[in-house]
């Protein structure tokens, strides 16, 4: 079974099925783990140098890998505990 994470019509090439890399976010119809396309703009990497070194991609996949990860953070909550709990209980 795929499953598209969000539907926004831009990231609907962007894939997550339990049967491809363990359930990690992928391009749609390749191996390719958007954690890598990450990595690569990490490490220098323009988009046209991707698209060189994996021709099989298009721009918008890699708009969409970014896409991706922007809105997994948009969503992320993190929550701070005080060292102490005690102090907070007085």
């Amino acid at each position: 079974m795929v499953e598209v994470w969000y539907s926004f019509s831009m990231n609907k090439n962007i894939v997550i099925d339990q049967k491809i890399l363990v359930g990690k976010p992928v391009i749609k119809g390749t191996r390719i783990p958007v954690v890598l396309i990450l990595n690569l703009l990490e490490n220098g990497y323009t988009i046209g140098r991707i698209l060189t070194a994996y021709p099989n991609l298009t721009k918008k996949d890699v708009l969409a890998a970014i896409d991706y990860a922007k809105k997994r953070i948009e969503r992320e909550f993190v929550q701070i505990f005080p060292k102490n709990l005690e102090t907070v209980r007085k």
